[in-house]
């Protein structure tokens, strides 16, 4: 039986739970990366992000877009179980 995890993401709280699996190694991110994550991790939208990095709209999609596959998930909320796990 997994092991409940319990975790914020913006002003929602989530549950999760985890059943044992392989140890899955932790993906290799770029800087812009994981200052991408940390505001996602917040609840940040995609502009808040931009404007918070001097960055396009578009440069913060790809980022997450690429979080995404290296993390293997498709969305903020898979994204967010997955590095709190």
């Amino acid at each position: 039986m997994g092991q409940w995890t319990t975790f914020r993401w913006g002003a929602v709280h989530f549950a999760v739970t985890s059943t044992p699996t392989a140890s899955r190694p932790e993906p290799s991110l770029t800087g812009a990366e994981r200052e991408v994550m940390a505001l996602l991790l917040e609840g940040k939208t995609n502009a808040q992000i931009a404007k918070a990095r001097k960055t396009a709209v578009r440069t913060v999609a790809n980022q997450i877009a690429s979080l995404f596959r290296k993390y293997g998930v498709g969305s903020r909320a898979e994204l967010a179980a997955r590095v709190h796990s």
